[in-house]
């Protein structure tokens, strides 16, 4: 028989489980076709925990992208909620939903997007002197991320100088660089062979769990996808867990 559940079990289970820092509730998004409708997305439900990786993988067209663009608020949904840090934000300003990424989600793509002009201490630098951030206090940070993700002797190069796998790096120290709460990242391993893309995946997951980030990461990469929490696709513009 089975022992009633107490006010202390209770507590345990809150500490246990965080509330998500993402959470997408019913999202719907289409588009014209002719004259019909193209649903991409379709009543879409989604929670990712703090320090939680979770790999996005599904054929292309099934709509990975959108998702990943409403969760980001860079795309809003014709129906549905998201919410970052329980906080709805779908009907928020364009001035706020700017404010909100620039505070709590961090994003890298396939290709490291670095300024070229600029070494990878400064690339690092950036975004934190966008936030208004001083520059001694940017500085000690972009190099704090910079020497943790094995890059400290190579602040000074600009991204020619840099390998594929150290360009990568350097994006990721950028994406959170403003200690985001949310970390989302398009095929961040794409564009390297498998050997670098494990040691680029290797520091992008040490880096998450080190700092209690919730990333959600799209990949064509089933090995990859493996080694991270969950695995979720998309089916007829819906989640579901693989």
């Amino acid at each position: 028989m089975s022992q009633p559940t107490t006010t202390t079990d209770r507590r345990i289970e809150r500490r246990a489980a965080p509330p998500p820092v993402l959470r997408l509730k019913g999202i719907e998004r289409h588009f014209r076709e002719g004259a019909g409708r193209l649903s991409i997305l379709d009543g879409a439900e989604l929670a990712v925990a703090p320090g939680e990786l979770v790999a996005l993988a599904a054929p292309s067209g099934a709509g990975k992208s959108t998702l990943l663009h409403i969760a980001g608020l860079l795309e809003k949904p014709d129906k549905g909620e998201v919410l970052i840090d329980e906080v709805p934000v779908s009907v928020a300003s364009d001035a706020e939903r700017t404010a909100i990424r620039r505070m709590k989600i961090g994003f890298v793509y396939q290709f490291h997007h670095l300024l070229p002009e600029f070494s990878a201490l400064e690339n690092v630098m950036m975004p934190q002197l966008i936030r208004g951030l001083s520059k001694p206090e940017a500085a000690r940070r972009a190099k704090e991320l910079l020497s943790y993700m094995r890059l400290g002797d190579r602040i000074q190069h600009r991204p020619s100088e840099l390998s594929g796998g150290e360009q990568q790096r350097v994006a990721i120290a950028r994406a959170v660089a403003n200690a985001p709460r949310l970390l989302l990242a398009d095929e961040p391993t794409g564009n390297l062979d498998p050997t670098t893309a494990h040691y680029v995946f290797d520091a992008l997951a040490a880096l998450v769990r080190a700092s209690g980030l919730a990333a959600l990461i799209v990949t064509h990469n089933m090995e990859l996808a493996e080694r991270m929490d969950r695995r979720i696709t998309l089916q007829a513009g819906k989640v579901v867990e693989l």
